[in-house]
Parts: C-alpha cells; structure tokens; sequence
C-alpha cells in the first residue's frame, strides 16, 4: 500500500475501527487552502499572478492533494459544506489567470500588464462607440457628433451580462462582428453618397464595386488598383475582427466585474431614459440618440422596398403607348431630318446656377448662340431630373431613351433585356433612318448596344483615335464628332441619320482636360499628346474643392464649345440636334445639393421643328430660364414621339 495511502487519516481511522462519525468529518476535512487573491480590477484577463500569490497557490494545491484518497481507500461521501467550499474553489480557479503572455512579460512586468490591460479595454471600449455613433455620410461627421449617449451601448450591455459564460462569449464574438459589418456598410455610405448622393444598395450595387475598380484601373493604373483592393481587404479584416474583439474583451470586463457592471448599466439606462424624454441637449447636440437603431432600421426597409421594386418595375414595362402603332405612323414630323441625341457627361444644373461658374458658362453659352445663329440655327432650353446623381450615366440615358424610371442596377439589367421599345429603336423600326451610335466612353464589349436599337456602333477603338487618355475618358469630345464626321454623317448620298452620341470628356475627375483646337488639326488624335501634357494633375487638383469645380467648369465649356463649333461647321438645313446632360456632377462640385435637374436643348435649322415645342414652355437659346418647366426625364420619350408624330 502507497506511504501516502497509509499517512491518510481516513485511512488510520478506517484500520482502527473508529465509527465516531464527528471525528470522521474532522478527520476527513483537509486544513482549508488559502483563498489566491481577488485579481485587481484594472489588471488583464490573462494577467499572470506576483511570484507571492503563485507560492500561496501552489501551497494550498498540494494541501488540497493531500486529502484525495487513494483509488485503493473506501471514498468518503463529501458533506454539504466540502461540495460548496469545492465548487468555490473550482470558480476561483477558473478565475486565475490562464497564461503569462508572450515570453512571460506579464509575470516580469506586472503593473505594465495591468496598464496595458486597462489601456485595452478602454481601446475597445472607444472602438465600439465609436462605431455606434459614426455618421454614414462625410459631411455629417463632428465632433459634436461623438458626444452623444448611443441606447444600443445599453442593451449590448444587458444582453452580454444575462448570459452564461460560454454563450456570452459566443454572442459577444457575433455581436462585435455584426457591429464591424454595419461599420463597412457606414463607410459603402460614404463613398456612395459622395458620389451618387444617395446610399449602398444592398440588393443592386454590388455590381458597381466592379465599375469602381475599372474606374481606378483608368485613372491610377492596374498598380494602383491592386494596391487599393488590398488595402481594402485588409481594412475590411481588421474592422470585422477589431470589432469581433473589442466586444469579447468588454463582456469578459463586465464578467469580472458584474455587480459594478450591472450597477452601471441600470443607472445608464435611467439616464438615457431621462435624457431622452426631456430631449436633453449640450452645445446644441441631443445627448440621447438612437441613431445606429435608426441607421439599421431604415438599411432594412431599404432592402425590403429594393427586394419588391422588380415585381412594380415588370408592371411598368408592359405600358407602352406606341407599341402598337404602325411603323409608317411613327416620328412622321421628322422624315428627312437628321437627329441627334447627345448626352454631355455630368452636365447638371450647378454649371449654370453656381455663382462660382455661371459667369464664364454664361459667356460660353453666349458664344455657342452666336455660332448657331451665324449658321441659321435656332435653339430651345429646358429642364429634365435624372434619376440619379453624380453618376449612373446609363442608368440616365435608358430612362431618356427607354420612358421608364430607371433609378437603379436592376432596374437597367431588366429594361435592357426585354423587348420595350426606346426612343432610338422606334427610329429604326419606321425604316427611314440609319441609326448610329458613338460611344467612346465604352471600352469592352456592350450587348445592350443592340437594345437600343443602333444598326451600327463605334466606340473608343473604332473611332480612329491614336491619341492619350485625359484621366478616364479614352476620346476627346471634338475628335469624337469629327469621326462621327468622318465616318457617317459626312456622306455623301446616305440615308438619314439618327445618332446617339455620349460626349464623355465632361466626365470625373476632370483633370487633365483638352482644350478646342483648329479642326483640320486634329489628325489621328496624336495632337493631344502636347496638351495633355500642358493640362493639371488631378492627383493636385483633388486636393481642393475650388479646384475640382474650376476644372469642371472647364470641362463643361469645352464639351459645349465642340458641339456648338460641330453644328456650324456641318450642321446643315435638316441637321436636328437634341443635347443635354445626364446627371449632375458629384458633392463635391454640387455641395450636396439633393438638386437632380440637368438642362436640355433642341437646336434646329427648320423652325417648324421648334415650332412644335412651342407648347413646352422651354426658353429660346441654350441657356434655361431659371423657372423653365422641369419635366421627369422618363417622360420626354412620349412627349417627343407625340409632338413629331405629325
């Protein structure tokens, strides 16, 4: 028999036949080991205990290991109080700390351990209100904004202490995560209403992530590209799982500590309360705010109105007004004419109201009118709002063209791949003039060129171009109208011509532009390689807003100046132009405005063309009048075929 078996007191007690069961308690009662002490409030969760307590420890575990009987002893029934003094042992046991950190520093370094333990937790504390209470748009973000009392801090707090400790653990983990994800979907807000003015979609613009990366492939190259993915990806990681820790660290704080923790978050809760009620205010900010619960809330009802938009938009398909009219009874008012409908890339409202750019717009339109009436030119200005702002080009030409609202991504994939008819296959379908389109904004393949009705299209490798890029646009405005010169409307007995044609050299970021040049100049395009050099850096001219919107003023002026200086150099008696913007320009240009009005003008040498829109209501010239009708971009489809019907 083992010394130890022997040396037992139950052991003696059992071999001498005592049955005195008082004495056998006693016997069997171990000296109680000394409780380690309570860990210190500010110190880490895995703060290693002082080489003091560590002795203390180990002397009270092997006084506990000397009471276990041998496997060769009768077992003695453990009384009511050695299972509560056990099962006390086993929490405080569990409360030790588990590791020593890297190389055991914690254990060299205590009161460095306990600094940086509290410096975590006060890190992860930061991390999270601040992603409770960060604005999703740039322009909302103060820092009147971050001294706010957010309620969901609250109830993450209730939620975490009511649970037992591995599922607190495991809601803590799905919780922090799900709280970094909204933080990513925040930061999607931002870039989306600097852009688009309006927030991510989460149902349809997971396509324009892919446009996103094609647009910073043009403007800063593939490097430059590939090292924003990554850092992307990178950021996205470190937000999911900073979040994912933070919220673990705080619920193993409030663990240790949950008497002060329940304390606190029941008199935060009253306070909120109070604060919320009387609407509580410090320098103009209302303290209690349930703006993350709002924030959420409405990403929800977005989702659910973008889920059910497909079954209204099908509906709206099927209702068209010339479907069922005969090809020869079609756009009768214009047979003979040459028509062409041009889009100017971000031409909006703010070119002409902006009291920064309205002056050297207004001598710009000025000079475009001159050159038109020189030419027997007469010209009509109005308003349409686009269904989308900042950007979204095609989204705005299918609503022009097609008479439907096409404000978002699905939207534009059904519209494209179904049979309604736009406003450029209605020309095609009477037979009576070849239709064209001039794209040079389109770099790749583009299926729905065909849906639009165009018997031929040329886009930025089919225009006989050899000269740079200006930042994102591939052709210069005034090359692309001389091919359009060269290529099909300077022919000689040709058809009429109805043409699409997107000048892009409007389009962001503006920098560096071309500038209007001698038309016999132009060549091949290899002119603009000396004038691109001569133009700005955008990289520079990003830097400032004043800058950004100078340059695309500019941008503007010569987008118009081509067209107008196009139209009295081969314009002719039948030439029928139609020419407006597609959107406006992003915040920075607009300053936020919700603003989505962009003008439209319809040059003509017949005045029985302009006769017809007399009823509209436009102003003579191309610049509108400021209280000129603005009329929704999905209806001027069946206001013109209904005007030139006869």
């Amino acid at each position: 028999m083992p010394l130890f078996t022997r040396s037992h007191p139950l052991a003696q007690q059992k071999a001498t036949g005592e049955t005195d069961s008082t004495a056998a308690t006693e016997a069997a009662a171990p000296s109680e080991p000394q409780d380690p002490p309570e860990p210190d409030n500010s110190a880490d969760t895995s703060e290693q205990l002082e080489p003091a307590d560590a002795t203390e420890a180990a002397k009270s575990a092997d006084l506990a290991a000397s009471a276990v009987p041998d496997e060769t002893s009768e077992p003695a029934e453990p009384t009511g109080s050695e299972a509560e003094s056990a099962a006390d042992s086993v929490e405080r046991s569990a409360q030790l700390p588990a590791r020593a950190g890297w190389f055991g520093w914690r254990a060299r370094y205590p009161r460095t351990a306990r600094a940086v333990g509290v410096g975590t937790s006060v890190l992860a504390g930061v991390l999270l209100i601040v992603a409770l209470l960060v604005p999703d748009r740039l322009d909302r973000i103060t820092l009147q904004s971050f001294f706010r009392f957010p309620v969901e801090a609250i109830v993450l707090a209730i939620v975490l202490l009511v649970l037992p400790a591995k599922a607190r653990r495991i809601v803590a983990v799905v919780l922090g995560a799900f709280v970094g994800l909204s933080t990513v979907l925040k930061c999607l807000d931002m870039g989306f209403y600097q852009t688009l003015a309006r927030p991510f979609d989460l149902v349809f613009d997971w396509v324009l992530l892919s446009d996103a990366a094609d647009f910073l492939k043009d403007s800063v190259g593939r490097s430059g590209e590939v090292l924003a993915i990554v850092g992307v990806i990178l950021a996205l990681i470190a937000v999911l799982a900073g979040s994912a820790l933070a919220m673990v660290r705080l619920s193993d704080v409030m663990a240790r500590h949950r008497p002060m923790a329940v304390r606190t978050t029941l008199v935060l809760g009253v306070v909120w309360i109070m604060c919320f009620t009387l609407s509580f205010q410090v320098g103009g900010v209302t303290l209690a705010t349930k703006g993350y619960s709002t924030f959420l809330a409405n990403r929800v009802q977005y989702v659910r109105e973008g889920l059910g938009d497909a079954d209204v938009f099908k509906k709206q398909l099927n209702v068209d007004a010339f479907a069922k009219t005969p090809p020869n009874q079609l756009l009768t008012g214009l047979r003979g004419k040459d028509v062409l409908f041009t889009f100017i890339e971000s031409y909006g409202r703010v070119a002409l109201d902006d009291p920064t750019m309205a002056p050297e717009m207004d001598k710009t339109l000025a000079a475009g009118d001159a050159r038109l009436k020189a030419a027997g030119f007469a010209s009509q200005s109005g308003w349409l709002r686009s269904p989308v702002t900042g950007a979204g080009s095609w989204l705005a030409h299918s609503t022009f063209l097609s008479g439907l609202w096409v404000k978002n991504q699905q939207r534009y994939r059904t519209v494209t791949t179904s049979t309604r008819a736009t406003l450029t296959s209605y020309f095609q379908k009477t037979g009576a003039w070849r239709t064209v389109g001039i794209v040079p904004g389109v770099r790749k393949a583009w299926p729905e060129g065909k849906y639009f009705g165009l018997d031929n299209i040329y886009d930025s490798t089919h225009l006989g171009y050899n000269g740079p890029y200006f930042s994102w646009t591939p052709v210069p405005d005034q090359f692309s109208l001389q091919s359009f010169e060269d290529l099909e409307y300077g022919k000689k007995n040709r058809d009429p011509i109805m043409a699409e044609i997107i000048l892009a050299s409007s389009h962001n970021p503006w920098s560096p532009i071309a500038h209007t040049i001698p038309w016999n100049q132009l060549g091949d395009g290899t002119i603009f390689n000396q004038i691109k050099k001569e133009g700005t850096n955008p990289t520079e001219v990003w830097k400032s807003a004043k800058r950004v919107r100078t340059e695309y003023r500019k941008a503007i002026q010569y987008s118009v100046d081509s067209l107008t200086q196009w139209m009295q150099r081969y314009g002719n008696k039948n030439t029928v132009l139609v020419f407006l913007g597609d959107h406006q320009p992003v915040p920075t240009v607009t300053g936020g405005t919700s603003d989505r009005d962009v003008p439209i003008t319809i040059v003509a040498h017949d005045p029985k063309v302009l006769d017809k829109i007399s009823s509209w209501g436009w102003t003579d010239g191309l610049k509108p009048a400021d209280n000129a009708p603005v009329l929704s971009m999905d209806k001027f489809r069946d206001r013109f075929m209904t005007t030139f019907a006869k």
